[in-house]
């Protein structure tokens, strides 16, 4: 059974810094692109990062991207999101999701797996 597990999330103040954690099981995440998206109520789900599958190359949203740093740690089967000088509009829940492909995508439709999400508050 696949399962991705977020954690990490939680409140935080403007120009603060988190790290979230997808710990997969029942999928080996050197064989899949990894990304994270986000997504608040009322609002479509966004892409924030994705890291490929054969090469550790990423991509970001621009909204993100001077801020955030998407890793995988192999070993541990677990990918992270680095999320520094967080902004009030960076809360939302985030999700891991994954995708056997070389370089995933920045839709969420083209992700089989998804983890359930973690919250993320930012005060200002």
């Amino acid at each position: 059974q696949v399962r991705l597990v977020e954690s990490g999330g939680g409140l935080v103040q403007t120009g603060d810094s988190l790290r979230l954690a997808c710990a997969a099981s029942g999928l080996t995440i050197s064989s899949f692109a990894m990304a994270w998206f986000r997504q608040t109520p009322g609002e479509e789900r966004k892409f924030v990062a994705r890291v490929y599958r054969d090469y550790d190359s990423t991509d970001y949203a621009d909204s993100v991207e001077d801020r955030f740093t998407i890793s995988r740690d192999n070993a541990k089967n677990t990918v992270y999101l680095q999320m520094n000088r967080l902004k009030p509009e960076d809360a939302a829940t985030y999700y891991c999701a994954a995708q056997n492909s070389a370089f995933g995508s920045s839709l969420p439709t083209g992700y089989p797996y998804w983890g359930q999400g973690t919250q993320v508050t930012v005060s200002s």
